[in-house]
């Protein structure tokens, strides 16, 4: 779904980052610097920003083999509603989530993110999608990314609280959301997630 220019640049950043840590040669490590700095322009290019944002947002580049960043996020169904919060960074609602952890499974940092975010107490019970950003319909992003979804069961009744990273946090209707933060979550995540707690046996979506 991302623009195919911003696909190949990403590849290239890519190559160019392997290229560099496992090249010995002065001769090739010199071609693939400069197929880096081709590639960080061409991202600056498309996200009309400077060299140095797309630099700063890969602060790993030649430092090992390059792999797409892990994304989790938890769906809590109450009802009618689903668990969003508002992030303080774009004032937009999202399912609570972010960036994986080291040292910590997939599940046990979806519910450490729930309840640092919405002050939720959770279970994951069920892995409903692995998706890859830019096969969807998120805004284009630099960084390639695995988004991991979980479903998650309520393991008190506490009320939701917003956190340190997050400005609100609450219940939501399909047919009542509120504007949400797009390049974490759309609306394709959130009906999946009411698709998968009514059918135990819909086999998990993947990419």
């Amino acid at each position: 779904m991302e623009p195919q220019w911003l696909t190949y640049a990403k590849r290239l950043q890519a190559l160019a980052s392997t290229g560099l840590y496992f090249g010995e040669s002065a001769f090739d490590r010199e071609r693939y610097h400069e197929i880096g700095e081709i590639a960080h322009a061409m991202l600056a290019d498309l996200g009309n920003v400077p060299i140095a944002r797309i630099t700063d947002l890969v602060p790993d580049f030649a430092r090992g083999y390059p792999t797409p960043k892990v994304d989790v996020r938890g769906a809590v169904i109450d009802g009618d509603g689903v668990l969003l919060v508002r992030e303080r960074s774009d004032g937009g609602w999202t399912l609570p989530g972010g960036f994986a952890d080291v040292g910590i499974s997939p599940a046990k940092n979806t519910e450490k993110e729930v309840r640092e975010e919405a002050g939720l107490n959770v279970s994951a019970r069920r892995l409903y999608a692995v998706r890859h950003k830019a096969s969807h319909p998120y805004p284009p992003d630099p960084i390639d990314f695995y988004k991991l979804f979980f479903l998650c069961d309520r393991l008190d009744h506490a009320a939701p609280r917003a956190g340190i990273e997050t400005d609100g946090a609450d219940f939501f209707r399909l047919d009542a959301l509120p504007p949400l933060s797009r390049g974490r979550t759309i609306e394709a995540d959130l009906a999946a997630a009411f698709e998968f707690a009514a059918d135990p046996g819909k086999a998990t979506l993947f990419d």
